[in-house]
């Protein structure tokens, strides 16, 4: 089971009770009161951005050349999380389809890559970014998410099947 949480509704609740006690403050407090909340607002909008930030920045990135030349000396494999029928439509030589919604069930096929490189990729590089979260957190250290996905794969004059 893969347990889901939504920062977002998470983030608001907290935002609108912080908001609630300012308010409070604003009417029955003193000054002091009012710029002790309002530190506290911007302290934790701070400490959440840069949490934020942290999340992205664990994504790492590589060009379609780059992920060619890892592919091409057999020093990385490409892990194509498209569905079926954009598989079927074209795909780059050598990669392995698992599509991303049976990534979970279908770790075991990638276990003999666990040292080495893998780079996820999609059509446009949202859901392979997906799964570089899912490899990680599965004990793959070596995921790379390809930029673009296939579409600049392409764009790059790569080969496709």
């Amino acid at each position: 089971m893969q347990v889901h949480v939504d920062y977002n509704i998470w983030f608001l609740q907290i935002i609108d009770h912080i908001f609630l006690y300012a308010d409070l403050g604003c009417q029955f407090g003193s000054y002091r009161m009012r710029l002790l909340l309002q530190y506290f607002q911007l302290s934790f909008l701070l400490v959440l951005m840069a949490c934020a930030n942290a999340d992205v920045d664990s994504i790492e990135s590589i060009s379609p050349k780059e992920a060619s030349v890892m592919t091409s000396g057999q020093k990385a494999v490409i892990v194509d999380v498209r569905e079926d029928d954009e598989w079927n439509e074209q795909h780059i030589p050598g990669a392995i389809h698992i599509p991303l919604a049976q990534l979970n069930e279908r770790l075991l096929e990638l276990k003999q890559y666990k040292d080495s490189p893998l780079i996820t990729q999609c059509k446009a590089g949202g859901r392979s970014a997906k799964a570089v979260d899912v490899l990680k957190l599965a004990g793959f250290s070596k995921v790379y998410n390809m930029e673009g996905g296939i579409m600049a794969w392409e764009k790059a004059g790569l080969k496709t099947q």
